[in-house]
């Protein structure tokens, strides 16, 4: 993770006599103090430094006097990069309780910085958490706090407030995600990969959150040609056997019409139809076609039987051939009856499939109204949630 940048020196602009006119400071101090500050404002903050040693053999100070010293001191520290002068210094400013109320927080996050970029991360964070008192909402110092916490270790504690932020930035959603990795918290992985895919939808997120789909206890090998349907609308297939695959699963499935769909895009990426394997392809190809000219032939007469038989999965799987074929509105009605019957042998992937194919329909909010309602523990729910980060942050 990146490290966030602070610019310590940034509010501690060098300043002139006047900066002190107002309560008397002793020549002894005022001279190197000045002298100090010229050397500062022209970059030469090692030499501004040593002039204000002068100032540290000078007996009896005042509030006044020590303020003046040490807020030079930390702006040339911090800008010659002596993190523990300029820590200190800015403690001492901090603490003198002479900074107005609009420089107390610059100081603060400041000091915050420097601590940070010193990798000393408990005074960080303490500093860091007293920036965070006054100004619960400084999302900079928050995130600060967080990458402190990461970084030092503390992924328990970086977990929890990576978890409360409200519209968690991708670093951030990363930084979560490999905390639970290294706690073991698969759950709580696979819930941040969701967020990252649904927010920043990439084929990395993608990759890994349907490979864990796929291999997660009690899935159904009977949703592989659902988790390929995502694999394919998110850049994810790329060899011939995955489009051979999917497609031969489709025809399976009594969907020729997705199949020849499937088929066609592998030949048009150069996947299909090229190699040793290019005969195999079209033998496929033919064997799609061949099967979408039967399925139209028998459409008529499968629809009569099952509607009269009341087949749930006979509806749904004519439907969705429908649907793929370009004839949305008589395969969705068909499907819809598969839903109201809900006698099929997974109602919950009959209802998963109803609002793939009204996405593909173009029928996005009744897709999510759908979807929103498709439960089951063997994976149907987990794809249901998927297809609607899909249909709402598509690649």
């Amino acid at each position: 993770m990146a490290a966030i940048g602070f610019t310590a020196a940034a509010p501690l602009a060098g300043f002139s006599s006047v900066a002190y006119a107002a309560e008397t400071v002793r020549a002894e101090i005022g001279k190197p103090l000045q002298e100090a500050q010229k050397l500062a404002a022209a970059g030469k903050n090692k030499e501004a430094l040593a002039k204000l040693k002068e100032t540290d053999s000078v007996g009896g100070k005042s509030a006044n006097e020590t303020y003046l010293i040490e807020r030079t001191r930390a702006s040339a520290a911090a800008a010659a990069g002596d993190n523990d002068a300029a820590a200190k210094a800015f403690e001492s400013v901090i603490n003198s309780g002479k900074l107005s109320a609009a420089e107390q927080p610059k100081f603060t996050q400041a000091l915050a910085g420097i601590y940070y970029r010193a990798k000393d991360y408990p005074k960080a964070i303490t500093w860091i958490q007293r920036a965070l008192k006054d100004n619960p909402n400084d999302t900079q110092m928050h995130d600060l706090l967080i990458q402190t916490y990461y970084i030092s270790g503390k992924y328990a504690e970086a977990a929890k407030e990576l978890s409360s932020a409200k519209g968690a930035s991708e670093q951030n959603l990363q930084m979560l995600a490999n905390i639970q990795l290294k706690q073991n918290d698969k759950a709580g992985y696979v819930q941040t990969l969701e967020k990252l895919a649904g927010s920043y939808p990439k084929t990395s997120y993608w990759a890994d959150l349907l490979n864990r789909v796929s291999g997660k206890p009690g899935f159904s090998p009977t949703l592989s040609l659902d988790v390929l349907r995502l694999r394919l609308v998110n850049g994810l297939l790329s060899k011939p056997s995955e489009y051979m695959e999917m497609a031969q699963l489709s025809l399976q499935a009594g969907n020729p019409a997705e199949a020849i769909k499937i088929i066609d895009q592998g030949y048009k990426k150069g996947i299909l139809g090229t190699g040793a394997d290019a005969p195999r392809h079209q033998r496929l190809k033919d064997l799609a076609a061949k099967t979408q000219t039967e399925f139209d032939a028998k459409a008529a007469t499968e629809e009569a039987e099952a509607v009269k038989a009341k087949d749930a999965d006979a509806l749904a799987n004519l439907g969705y051939g429908l649907v793929s074929a370009g004839k949305a509105d008589k395969g969705l009605a068909l499907m819809d009856q598969a839903v109201k019957l809900g006698t099929g042998r997974n109602p919950e992937a009959i209802k998963l499939h109803y609002g793939i194919a009204q996405s593909i329909a173009g029928k996005k909010a009744p897709a999510l109204a759908t979807l929103k309602t498709v439960k089951g523990t063997d994976g149907t729910a987990d794809l249901a949630r998927y297809w609607t980060l899909n249909i709402n942050h598509p690649m």
